[in-house]
């Protein structure tokens, strides 16, 4: 088949939608289907509105070539995706990723909603900008050939607020891959690797991380050599700093699939969670939740950590930690979903 994948970002960008758009079209062309791959250059600097227009007039020629298009996320690329497809009767099978509306009124506003929260807490209180993301993101949801989700946790928040009740919406989850040799830490170094953002929460992880540094050493020794690694890497680079890591530590206000985590139980390293993501169902006996608005609970979760023996047990918990979802089943699965439409 000749697919069209479309999406915000893509390799040299980093980030969950360029290694999912990037993976899929490797395994998909393994499978013998022809993929082309659409993404935004120019359009990262334009204002929402004309990015979406000039997207549109981007993809006409892919539009016509392909069988269906898979498009990897909702607004920016979903929208003109969308209403192209639907132009042109063509069928399009959208992957949610985030939350456009919630990340962007929290970065406009500053409040700190949890996005499980958000749509029943802030029904009105939009401006005109995000009243449009929000109509425009129904409509296409209520468009597309095929809603994904990557979790049941995500479908549910979004269930009501968007009226997905008569929609078709299939959940395929995120790459667990198989286990990669890890390299034993060397200090106590908590990879926390973000964009900055507010509901990424980082402010709140460096202010407890600057507090546990102030306890006297005499009361607890084993936190010498703590170091918070907040930078940002390629795709290849952060796979190499979360191999000589300690532990990965995500306290974000909501966390859908977060990629972070999967790649830390790949290398047997253990880590903190913030308690609103979408994994729990897979990751509640390996994880250590702790609750965003909490420093409290943050500071006293990484001291835990840092005694060897909690450290000890946590590595051989994830040791065994045994559910694989390769690039090979999302391909599979994928298609699956297009041959029944």
């Amino acid at each position: 088949m000749k697919i069209l994948i479309s999406t915000g970002i893509y390799p040299p960008h980093i980030g969950g939608p360029a290694k999912y758009a990037r993976s899929l079209k490797e395994e998909l062309e393994k499978g013998g289907h022809s993929v082309k791959v659409k993404t935004y250059y120019l359009e990262h600097h334009l204002p929402i509105g004309i990015r979406q227009t000039l997207f549109f007039l981007k993809i006409i020629p892919a539009i016509f070539w392909t069988d269906f298009v898979f498009a990897l996320d909702t607004f920016s690329v979903g929208l003109p995706s969308t209403l192209l497809c639907k132009i042109l009767n063509k069928k399009i099978i959208m992957r949610t990723g985030g939350d456009f509306l919630w990340e962007k009124y929290v970065e406009r506003t500053g409040d700190l909603v949890l996005l499980r929260d958000f749509y029943s807490a802030h029904k009105y209180p939009f401006s005109f900008k995000e009243r449009l993301i929000f109509k425009f993101t129904k409509w296409l949801l209520h468009n597309v050939s095929v809603l994904i989700f990557s979790t049941s946790w995500q479908k549910n928040i979004w269930m009501e607020p968007y009226d997905l009740a008569n929609i078709r919406v299939e959940i395929v989850e995120n790459y667990y891959g198989s286990k990669i040799k890890t390299i034993e830490p060397p200090i106590k170094n908590f990879m926390a690797g973000t964009r900055k953002l507010k509901w990424k929460n980082a402010d709140t992880l460096i202010k407890a991380f600057e507090e546990i540094k102030r306890m006297p050493e005499s009361e607890f020794e084993e936190l010498n050599n703590l170091h918070l690694d907040l930078s940002n890497y390629s795709i290849e680079e952060y796979i190499e700093r979360m191999r000589e890591c300690y532990a990965a530590i995500l306290v974000s206000f909501g966390d859908i699939s977060p990629n972070m985590i999967l790649e830390a139980i790949r290398l047997n390293k253990p880590f903190i969670i913030t308690e609103e993501n979408g994994l729990m169902n897979r990751i509640k006996d390996i994880a250590i939740t702790v609750n965003p608005r909490d420093i409290e609970d943050i500071k006293n979760k990484v001291i835990w950590l840092c005694k060897k023996e909690n450290y000890q047990a946590q590595v051989e918990k994830i040791k065994k930690f045994d559910f694989h979802h390769s690039w090979g089943h999302i391909a599979s699965e994928i298609i699956e979903v297009y041959k029944k439409l």
